[in-house]
């Protein structure tokens, strides 16, 4: 069962059309409205497949879509549809190495203070991962708005830049406690930060200072810290010594990336950013997959898992239960996207997934 998404201070007849035709809901129940961004890359083949895979379920959910694929900018009227609807469902978006604009990504996430991004990298059955001889089951926590993502760089003069990187003890503070207090909603025993302390004395020297201090105000969960590089190591090397994991902004972008690695590819993982008042769930790695885009191969596991956490916030736990049953056994069965060593498309996966649910309907 997916875990649930704390508040800190703040929880099938066309399968192969586009997302329009995927439009056709339960009559007759009162519907949540949820905004959703199909994004760039196979973004739309894979919100495709979740919104046919809740039209085969009767999720009670209407639709609000926004495309804003090919680098279109982030529109006011995109910002008061999540914070109207307070939960968006999210594709990948590609942001231009070197040139172009800001991350849409970051865009998004400082336009709501999204400060928390929350990646379960857990193992699935019937997928060949690194480590099928221990238990996989981590949980990686990143602070969103800060560190070297601020986005903060200048020219000094001709030949030389600089990047500054912001840690403030009360965004360090808010995240170390939404950690914590994640772990107790979850069942969860031990949380680490991780750090560079012993180079960026200063900002991590903060970061991990912070969380010491708020760690004091959980003795019932276990605490520790481990430095970024020995962290990397270690994830590759015993994944199953760690729990949950609560790193500064970019930190947790590499060990998120990692932990989907761990339990066999990137396809695989789910995700939020949760904010006070709103939440993107999302894949918990953000790859276009440009190269495979419109080929029918990708592989919508991820973001059906994401859509489960989102189903879960909104305390539609049979629905939740239903794709979460239909994903992970049709996975059993061995009918999977070629990523995880399967011959099915896309649309055979979501078709796969969808008959199982009907076949399974009380």
């Amino acid at each position: 069962m997916f875990n649930r998404l704390t508040k800190v201070a703040i929880s099938s007849s066309n399968r192969s059309g586009s997302i329009r035709n995927y439009l056709g809901y339960t009559s007759g129940v009162d519907k949540k409205k949820v905004t959703i961004i199909p994004g760039d890359g196979i973004g739309p083949e894979i919100t495709s497949s979740v919104m046919g895979v809740f039209q085969a379920a009767k999720v009670p959910i209407e639709w609000e879509i926004f495309d804003i694929s090919g680098g279109q900018p982030i529109s006011q009227e995109l910002i008061a549809s999540i914070s109207r609807n307070k939960v968006a469902l999210k594709g990948p978006l590609y942001t231009e190495i070197l040139s172009g604009s800001q991350s849409r990504n970051m865009e998004l996430r400082k336009a709501l203070d999204l400060y928390a991004h929350v990646i379960p990298c857990k193992q699935i059955p019937g997928i060949e991962a690194r480590h099928n001889d221990v238990n996989v089951d981590l949980v990686v926590i990143r602070e969103n708005t800060q560190g070297e993502y601020s986005g903060l760089e200048q020219t000094l003069t001709p030949g030389v830049v600089q990047s500054l990187k912001i840690i403030t003890k009360e965004a360090s503070a808010r995240i170390a406690r939404y950690a914590f207090e994640y772990a107790k909603a979850n069942g969860r025993k031990k949380v680490t930060a991780v750090h560079k302390a012993n180079i960026q004395k200063m900002t991590d020297g903060l970061f991990l200072s912070t969380f010491r201090e708020v760690a004091k105000e959980y003795p019932e969960v276990q605490s520790n810290d481990v430095i970024i590089d020995n962290c990397c190591m270690q994830l590759v090397k015993s994944p199953e010594q760690y729990d949950v994991m609560v790193t500064p902004n970019l930190y947790g972008n590499l060990v998120s990336n990692i932990g989907a690695a761990l339990i066999g590819g990137p396809g695989l993982a789910g995700g939020a950013n949760v904010g006070e008042r709103s939440i993107i769930f999302e894949m918990g790695a953000h790859h276009v997959a440009a190269d495979i885009a419109g080929k029918d191969k990708a592989n919508p596991t991820g973001l059906l898992l994401a859509s489960v956490m989102m189903l879960r916030h909104l305390g539609m736990n049979q629905h939740a239960d239903s794709v979460e049953a239909a994903v992970k056994a049709v996975i059993k069965d061995g009918n999977k996207t070629s990523d995880i060593g399967g011959q099915s498309t896309t649309k055979q996966f979501t078709g796969a997934v969808i008959d199982y649910i009907e076949k399974h309907q009380n």
